[in-house]
């Protein structure tokens, strides 16, 4: 008979939590990719403009604390706990910490709604390494991706609509909505369903504001200039709305979860800045965060492996699965140090 599940595990990439962390932060994120260091001090710079912290950490603390909340709500009180692959709480601790509690089986959310090497496959390798590294390690089973889940939607649609009422008025109607998320190399994304899950969620977010027009742009890239990288560049895009004469964009990152650095930098600082070059009027959507339905979501997507309660989702794409195919998202080929 199968264990019942004891526990909950939130996984995710990790920050640093101050000025000291950064450089090993990148270190670890970065280690085998042959990344010159000259690009992890620029990188560097991003964080240390906001005191060396990201807000990854304290967003997914807030997150657990909500969880924590939704669960004692429905009368199924879950213990949770939290680990990440680059940094503190490192993942192994964390496994290591759950075994000696007494857990034996755990249902983990990993903080990606879409499928791909980086925001599944190697959230599953990660899980791998960490029950090696601790003997009779609990079973952790990692939920489903979740791009097409009704509360994820509802959740991102809400952040979109606050996001278009500080607009002035005369340009809410017309704005552009520009829909981002971390641009990845072209042979990933050919390999996995992350293009067309964004494409999707894109979708019916859009037609959930009434919209019938939307772009679905790319960010965050960091790969050498000969390694193809999906493409347009968010920064790149909003140049080509001005020219053709649009007046407002509301980004919208839909790719992300949390208000992570990413988020806060790319978006917040160096897009609205493009354009304010280019007298575009420009608002930032929140991400879902600890919105109330994404919340929800979670809990239910909790439900679906803890008490085999119905499945939802929205669009034409179909539910993931909750075990992938073993060819599905394979990690990509990585070039000589550059």
């Amino acid at each position: 008979m199968t264990a019942p599940y004891d526990a909950l595990l939130l996984l995710s990439f990790g920050g640093p939590e101050g000025p000291d962390d950064v450089m090993p932060f990148l270190e670890n994120v970065t280690r085998g990719r042959g990344v010159p260091r000259e690009r992890l001090l620029e990188v560097a710079e991003h964080y240390l403009h906001f005191g060396g912290v990201s807000p990854i950490n304290a967003h997914n603390r807030a997150l657990i604390a909500a969880i924590e909340r939704a669960l004692s709500a429905r009368g199924t009180p879950m213990r949770i706990y939290f680990g990440n692959r680059n940094w503190t709480p490192y993942l192994a601790d964390t496994v290591a910490q759950m075994k000696a509690d007494g857990v034996a089986r755990a249902v983990v959310f990993a903080t990606s709604a879409f499928g791909s090497y980086s925001g599944c496959r190697q959230y599953q390798e990660d899980l791998a390494r960490a029950r090696e590294a601790v003997p009779d390690a609990p079973v952790l089973d990692k939920i489903r991706t979740f791009h097409d889940h009704p509360g994820f939607l509802e959740a991102q649609t809400d952040r979109v609509k606050d996001a278009i009422a500080t607009l002035p008025e005369a340009l809410r109607a017309e704005a552009r909505l520009v829909f981002t998320a971390h641009s990845v190399p072209t042979s990933m994304a050919s390999t996995g369903p992350y293009v067309d899950q964004l494409t999707e969620a894109a979708r019916l977010v859009a037609v959930a504001l009434g919209r019938n027009e939307h772009d679905l742009v790319w960010q965050s890239r960091s790969g050498p200039p000969s390694v193809p990288w999906l493409e347009p560049d968010v920064g790149d895009h909003l140049d080509a709305l001005a020219d053709r004469g649009e007046k407002a964009v509301v980004i919208v990152p839909i790719g992300f979860l949390s208000d992570h650095m990413e988020v806060v930098w790319d978006l917040d600082h160096e897009a609205r800045d493009r354009a304010a070059s280019r007298g575009l009027a420009f608002a930032r959507a929140g991400t879902v965060g600890v919105h109330p339905r994404f919340v929800d979501a979670i809990v239910e997507l909790v439900e679906e492996r803890t008490k085999a309660a119905p499945r939802r989702s929205l669009g034409v794409l179909g539910l993931s699965p909750d075990v992938c195919a073993s060819d599905c998202c394979p990690a990509p080929r990585r070039g000589p140090p550059r």
